[in-house]
């Protein structure tokens, strides 16, 4: 009899051990709620994101999730902590370049500029152009077919999902960017004169 109270003790005591084991490691918000963690703190919807990209990594023996996507023309970093959804740190950058409208320079964000959006972009769209000598007007490959070039190669996205500048590297003129699709980034240089593709490049965080 002590000899079967003593196995039912041992039991008894390893099923609460492995229930603890299990709460600790089963202690995960999930990836859909880290997002939703984020969207609230940025005040959007997942409908109003561009190139969303969810990850997770592991920082100090914490599992994190790694959250990015676009807004309008406003770049969006979030680090969520996995255990009880922390946001440990959060990042906004206004993005310069951007393939829709050519805009170089964007320190902020947010109502007051939609009246002077066009003249913006066409100012800052000159400001390109000078940033790389005068020669983005030169170049045979036009901005519009390195982009169709470059989603030719990731059937389904959109111009919503890349982004892409002119740059001249050791006097050669290329554009070079990525694109953000279906949870996987792909990188880019594609020849200005040519539209050969240089180098391509596929991740999935």
């Amino acid at each position: 009899m002590k000899r079967l109270a003593i196995a039912a003790i041992i039991s008894l005591t390893a099923a609460g051990a492995f229930a603890g084991c299990g709460a600790v490691g089963g202690s995960d918000i999930g990836q859909d709620a880290a997002l939703q963690t984020a969207l609230n703190d940025a005040g959007v919807s997942e409908s109003d994101t561009t190139r969303l990209q969810v990850s997770s990594d592991r920082d100090d023996g914490r599992k994190i999730y790694e959250i990015r996507f676009d807004v309008d023309q406003t770049e969006y970093d979030y680090e969520i902590l996995a255990s009880d959804g922390t946001i440990l740190s959060s990042d906004t950058e206004t993005r310069a370049g951007n393939t829709q409208n050519g805009q170089t320079d964007g320190t902020q964000s947010g109502t007051g500029q939609t009246d002077s959006a066009q003249q913006n972009a066409a100012q800052n769209n000159a400001a390109d152009q000078n940033q790389q000598g005068g020669a983005a007007a030169n170049v045979a490959v036009s901005r519009e077919d390195a982009i169709a070039t470059a989603l030719a190669k990731v059937p389904g996205a959109t111009e919503n999902d890349i982004r892409i500048e002119l740059d001249l590297d050791d006097g050669r003129q290329k554009y070079e960017g990525d694109i953000i699709y279906n949870q996987m980034e792909y990188d880019f240089e594609i020849d200005a004169n040519t539209g050969e593709v240089i180098s391509w490049s596929e991740e999935r965080p």
